[in-house]
């Protein structure tokens, strides 16, 4: 058996995602936009929310599904939920 980067990486990682077809995270932009704080851009601990061009936006990329983006958004512009079972971010403690 031939044992590959990817194999090693992924029995060494402690964080892995397992990403779904369909978004877990939804985001208005039209209510980002008339935003008065951008609250999200200094919650999130993955920076996945940024001000690029006077704009909020947002990647996936980094995301840790700990929901801080739709706790801290009061204005109604995220909609989050937990991805199906399987899919998201795997922790593994030692």
């Amino acid at each position: 058996m031939k044992v590959t980067w990817s194999d090693v990486d992924n029995k060494l990682s402690l964080v892995r995602t397992r990403i779904h077809r369909t978004a877990h995270i939804v985001v208005d932009s039209s209510k980002c936009e008339v935003c008065p704080h951008e609250a999200c851009v200094y919650g999130c601990p993955a920076t996945c929310y940024r001000v690029i061009d006077g704009k909020v936006k947002f990647a996936y990329d980094g995301c840790v599904e700990c929901g801080t983006c739709d706790v801290m958004c009061d204005q109604g512009a995220v909609t989050w939920t937990y991805p199906p079972g399987g899919f998201g971010v795997l922790y593994r403690l030692l």
